[in-house]
């Protein structure tokens, strides 16, 4: 797992017009919570913050006015239209801590031969893992699977160091057969007629 470097800043204004003012600076307002400590209000640079974001549970460690800070997200909140940020929550962790997120489940390998269908049930998995292993996704293979077959979340192959949080009969993907449409009788009968 990657972690990013970004600096940033305290923020001491507070309320609507402070946060427009923040955007449209190029910056993004934010809150850093955990540990017992007391809530940091900060503003981060929106372009890094944005391409940190692209990878999944990243870990970023913040220069916070000469004092280093490791947080992961805990939510990121998007302007709908122009899909920019508008604002992030972190939590602070430590090295070593064991925190809970969500990974991405991928498939590879190919279903058995015919016309069946793979349905993800669950696209995440909530494990338990340390603050700088975060994996980024698992993988489940789905080679030969067919109709009927299915994986539970205790079947998923998880990162050393990861225990899986999600219930272990949860299922994650299921492969099902593939309903070819019949003509009805009336459809039949009018193709008939005609």
């Amino acid at each position: 797992m990657a972690e990013v470097k970004i600096a940033a800043e305290v923020r001491n204004d507070f309320g609507k017009g402070a946060a427009r003012q923040t955007r449209r600076a190029g910056k993004v307002p934010g809150v850093i919570y955990g540990h017992g400590a007391e809530t940091v209000h900060i503003t981060l640079p929106g372009h890094e913050l944005m391409m940190a974001l692209k990878t999944n549970n990243v870990l970023l460690s913040l220069d916070i006015e000469g004092r280093n800070e490791l947080v992961i997200p805990k939510a990121v909140q998007r302007d709908a239209i122009k899909r920019t940020l508008t604002h992030v929550d972190l939590l602070a962790v430590k090295r070593g801590e064991k925190v809970t997120v969500e990974v991405a489940v991928h498939t590879e390998g190919d279903l058995a031969p015919g016309a069946n269908l793979l349905e993800h049930v669950l696209t995440t998995l909530s494990v338990e893992a340390e603050a700088t292993h975060i994996p980024e996704s698992v993988t489940v293979s789905v080679q030969g699977l067919d109709a009927g077959d299915a994986i539970l979340a205790k079947d998923v192959e998880l990162p050393k160091g990861t225990t899986l949080v999600t219930d272990a009969e949860a299922t994650v993907i299921q492969v099902v057969a593939a309903q070819a449409e019949e003509a009805s009788a009336d459809a039949e009968a009018e193709g008939a007629e005609a």
